[in-house]
């Protein structure tokens, strides 16, 4: 058997050949690396195979079928590459293989973990006693967030959930906007709230919530409002609707997914004001501040409130509210906290500040240039997101896919009004503004050769 020592200086050495590689791979697999994967159609083997044999399967067939997401020009989902020092606390966590349940499980885990919530807190300017659990997604997160949410406002109408359950309670609803993220829907059905109960509030012409047209508020509604549209990067007037909100005892929610970052930048927190007001946020790190996959935020203002609805306390495994195993839905858990505080701590504040502007001058250029090469820009380009359509429904789908078979870029289709369009997110630190250069060029030859195709 090889030596652990050897097999983990292998993969190693595999992961940086890698990680030198992602500014000339293909960043979309071509058809033969497709192909290859049908060598990983192996039957269960009745004796083990190698180590070294499976990593080497794992790097020699898997790695030339990766999407490059860890590269430059990936513009799909706003999606950010893993900032080194990030990448780099998460091969150690790897090592450690520590169980970050407790303090009592992981000592550094709990220690640096309280030291993130901290840091988060600060950067984002929320109140600082607010409770922060991390966790694996903006959709995990959103969902302790929501299940707080609904609990706090049973409480307050002298239910007892953990005694009653539901059947037979003070009836919830949720308004959220008519452009809300799948993910919220998702969250809000596994928590067992139908259709009847979730009331969409009409938007205005960009995709923010109108305050005017809001449905009927009170003490019994949770108030789901967005930091960052997914396709246009707005925000819902939040200084308008939060005191509305909160005049009526409704808890606000917001999904900042990746615009809760704009925060960061005293050129850019404009867009995120009023956010401050409401009960409770989510956040990813693997988006704009460019972490590793499996990393996001459960922030609550009601540090009892999120602990409570999360609880998980048992007689071999006590602690205190602020415990991780209390504020998220993971008992056993990865120290996903450790990589926001690398990442964090690599940054500093003016580093986080000059990420999000970065990428918003280059969004901005995107669309400017796209426009004058005669493509549709759909949104204001307030944030890191363009919405982009060339002629016509074909052209736009046609356009997208030749991007694709290139291997010179990847972003995602999108629809908005109905009609087809594409979505380019500015997220990862290693975009340069030589990468934008080469997308409007790539994009405005492609536009040019659609045209002469339909001639």
């Amino acid at each position: 058997m090889i030596d652990e020592l050897t097999l983990m200086a292998d993969a190693d050495r595999r992961a940086a050949d890698y990680i030198a590689s992602v500014d000339r791979r293909r960043v979309f697999p071509d058809q033969a690396a497709l192909d290859a994967l049908s060598k990983f159609s192996e039957e269960l083997p009745d004796e083990g195979r190698p180590a070294e044999e499976g990593l080497a399967l794992l790097d020699e067939v898997g790695s030339p079928a990766t999407v490059t997401s860890n590269g430059p020009r990936y513009f799909g989902f706003v999606v950010g590459a893993s900032l080194p020092a990030a990448a780099a606390a998460d091969r150690l966590l790897g090592a450690w293989d520590q169980g970050a349940t407790l303090f009592a499980t992981s000592p550094v885990s709990a220690t640096v973990e309280e030291v993130a919530a901290k840091w988060v807190l600060d950067i984002l300017d929320l109140p600082r006693d607010s409770a922060v659990g991390f966790g694996t997604s903006a959709t995990a997160c959103g969902i302790t967030c929501l299940a707080a949410a609904r609990r706090s406002l049973l409480k307050k109408h002298g239910w007892d959930l953990d005694e009653d359950g539901l059947i037979g309670g003070p009836p919830i609803k949720v308004v959220v906007s008519a452009k809300i993220h799948i993910v919220v829907l998702k969250a809000l059905r596994i928590l067992g709230f139908g259709k009847k109960d979730i009331l969409l509030a009409p938007i205005d012409d960009f995709g923010r919530v109108d305050p005017d047209r809001l449905p009927q508020i009170d003490d019994r509604t949770i108030v789901c409002l967005q930091a960052g549209e997914v396709n246009t990067g707005e925000f819902d007037p939040f200084t308008q609707i939060i005191p509305i909100a909160k005049a009526a005892g409704a808890w606000v929610h917001v999904d900042g997914a990746f615009g809760l970052w704009a925060r960061a930048s005293e050129k850019h927190r404009y867009l995120t004001g009023g956010i401050e007001l409401a009960d409770s946020w989510t956040t990813d790190g693997h988006k704009w501040l460019n972490t590793p996959y499996d990393s996001a935020m459960a922030i609550c203002r009601d540090p009892d409130a999120l602990a409570e609805a999360m609880n998980s306390d048992a007689v071999y495994a006590s602690g205190s509210k602020k415990a991780q195993k209390n504020l998220t839905l993971e008992f056993s858990r990865k120290a996903r906290g450790v990589l926001i505080w690398a990442a964090l701590r690599s940054l500093g504040r003016k580093g986080v500040a000059e990420l999000v502007e970065r990428h918003l001058s280059q969004a901005k250029r995107l669309a400017t240039e796209l426009e004058a090469a005669g493509f549709t820009i759909l949104n204001r380009v307030v944030l890191n997101q363009v919405l982009v359509r060339a002629d016509d429904d074909e052209t736009t789908a046609w356009i997208r896919a030749e991007v694709e078979k290139s291997g010179e870029a990847w972003f995602g289709a999108s629809t908005w009004d109905g009609k087809a369009a594409f979505r380019l997110s500015v997220s990862s630190w290693r975009t340069t503004d030589d990468d934008i250069t080469r997308l409007i060029a790539l994009l405005s030859r492609l536009r040019e050769e659609a045209k002469a195709r339909s001639r």
